[in-house]
């Protein structure tokens, strides 16, 4: 197995104004989420969340501790919320206890000194582990989630191309956690655009994750302060930072599936700032 990190720094929003489109796609841009027997992350310095994807094949792959977390293991001061986004079923080992997740089904990891092992069930058709990680407080157990668990509001409409039912499945409504949050937004056939209108939460910093999107399709994801947007024009799976200062939408030449993942000050999930559509720039 082999395991991969970087680190990203925080932005002023002042100096991201400046930013170029290459600038702007190293600092929020996660391009490589998944790799065959990789494990591939990013730790951000926006409430210090990791974001990543394990993708185990031919070999079981451990969730190692690494050198920035100055920890004996990954979850010593660490919650972390997983989805399985491969179309095989896949086996998270937590300690000595076994949660076997199917497609868009999810796990909450609470703290504690013990380790994190990903594989898959078949070779031929593995597992996609996409896992965000915050700093915990406080141990709470682990607990496997479904769509059937979830708490779905069903939004938006065909005629303004943005209708979608959020899927709440690692929220405090589900699960008990410390602070992180996490669901799952799937765009019906004939939609395409998510998140409008447009909001942002200084409380908290979010990361998308984008998939179900075809090959020869792609997402324009729009960020940025309300007068001073930007885009990162993205493929399926792969994953954006959105600041606390930015609002974090998107817009593609398809429907597709996002899991959408917070970590902050507080657990509420409805504590956003919106903005007129008509006043974005």
């Amino acid at each position: 197995m082999k395991t991969n990190y970087e680190i990203r720094y925080a932005a002023h929003p002042e100096d991201a104004k400046s930013y170029d489109t290459a600038r702007i796609r190293r600092d929020f841009l996660i391009e490589k989420v998944f790799a065959a027997d990789e494990v591939n992350m990013v730790y951000s310095m926006y409430d210090r969340m990791v974001v990543g994807g394990a993708m185990p094949v031919n070999e079981a792959l451990k969730l190692e501790a690494i050198d920035p977390l100055k920890a004996d293991f990954f979850t010593t001061r660490r919650e972390i919320g997983v989805f399985n986004v491969g179309k095989g079923e896949g086996v998270v080992k937590v300690g000595d206890e076994e949660f076997v997740l199917g497609y868009k089904e999810a796990l909450y990891i609470g703290r504690g000194d013990r380790d994190v092992v990903f594989s898959s069930k078949d070779a031929n058709c593995p597992a996609k582990f996409y896992f965000n990680s915050v700093t915990a407080h406080k141990e709470y157990p682990c607990k496997k989630v479904t769509k059937k668990d979830a708490v779905v509001a069903h939004l938006g409409s065909l005629e303004t191309s943005n209708e979608r039912d959020i899927n709440k499945m690692l929220v405090s409504q589900v699960v008990d956690s410390c602070q992180l949050q996490m669901g799952m937004t799937e765009l019906a056939p004939g939609s395409v655009w998510n998140t409008m209108p447009a909001h942002v939460h200084s409380r908290r910093m979010e990361a998308y994750f984008y998939f179900e999107v075809p090959e020869d399709q792609a997402v324009c994801h729009f960020m940025g302060e309300v007068q001073e947007t930007r885009n990162i024009w993205m493929k399926g799976d792969q994953a954006v930072l959105s600041p606390e200062w930015s609002i974090h939408s998107a817009a593609a030449t398809h429907n597709y599936t996002f899991i959408w993942g917070m970590g902050g000050e507080n657990l509420d999930y409805g504590d956003q700032d919106f903005s007129k559509i008509t006043d974005l720039k």
